[in-house]
């Protein structure tokens, strides 16, 4: 009797996981990965983790209902677009992302690096997210005028041109409504405080929705 009680037992665990089993293997592949490659402006120098626009964002999934997406933020202050692009494919490989919001450039301006040069290492990423089946989303930075209309300029044209050439989301002006705003940006004129993050997270989100939804 206790042999047969066993059996049967056993008999139900295993059509309970079997019934079971195909639901958490959707609920597995429900999980979407958002990649974030940027510089100092999302890796939140000069505030808290927590009240920095990534941080927004992951309550903003969640508010929207897209719990299903998993943020990662590879973010590291004074990148440029060189080492974005050296560190991207084992960010690509690694995490597998659906999205991946390219925030560099910023730091080559600053440094007057040769537009072409900036051009071509975010063209690079560009192709190389698409290659691995993710949607890139790229967002576009300014710098000051004191660098020279020419070089101003020709920076600031990168974004456009490439969003243009490859099809891809831009975010036109990252700092748009906050680098000319008080108390806004940091004494150092170039990192928005945290009051700014939430208009970091404005300036990106209807892009990023799109994308997302």
């Amino acid at each position: 009797m206790d042999t047969v009680f066993l059996r049967l037992r056993s008999i139900v665990f295993l059509v309970f996981v079997l019934a079971f089993a195909p639901l958490q293997a959707n609920q597995a592949d429900e999980q979407n990965t958002l990649l974030i490659v940027g510089d100092s402006l999302s890796a939140a120098y000069g505030v808290q983790t927590e009240e920095a626009w990534v941080a927004l964002l992951r309550a903003r999934l969640t508010s929207e209902g897209l719990d299903g997406w998993e943020v990662v933020n590879a973010s590291i202050s004074g990148e440029t677009t060189d080492g974005g692009l050296r560190r991207l494919p084992r960010l690509l490989e690694k995490n597998d992302p659906d999205i991946v919001v390219i925030e560099l450039g910023g730091n080559d301006g600053l440094r007057g690096f040769p537009p072409d040069v900036i051009e071509r290492n975010l063209a690079a990423m560009i192709e190389q997210v698409r290659e691995a089946g993710a949607q890139p989303l790229l967002v576009g930075m300014q710098i000051p005028p004191n660098y020279g209309q020419r070089y101003t300029r020709a920076f600031a044209d990168i974004f456009p041109k490439l969003a243009s050439e490859y099809d891809t989301a831009l975010v036109e002006f990252f700092l748009d409504g906050i680098y000319d705003q008080e108390g806004m940006m940091q004494d150092d004129g170039i990192h928005p405080t945290a009051e700014a993050q939430d208009q970091l997270l404005a300036n990106i989100w209807p892009q990023l929705e799109s994308l997302l939804k």
